[in-house]
């Protein structure tokens, strides 16, 4: 479908029917928005655990966290 295709069956449309086409537009427009904003991943938590790096191996940490799942 091309643009004057879309834009006969849009003005033989009902004003309230047009309303219609139009919020839901703006709906695609505001989610399709959402969906690409993506942020890039920090690594902010680095080195978070390095306080108790002296007690715990990693194996120590992964039976820890299988205990409280």
């Amino acid at each position: 479908m091309n643009t004057h295709q879309l834009n006969e069956k849009f003005d033989s449309l009902p004003y309230y029917l047009k309303r219609e086409v139009l919020d839901y537009i703006e709906f695609l427009t505001r989610r399709h928005k959402i969906r690409n904003k993506k942020e890039p991943f920090s690594f902010n938590w680095e080195g978070g655990l390095k306080d108790i790096k002296e007690q715990f191996s990693s194996v120590d940490l992964q039976h820890k966290v299988r205990d409280y799942r």
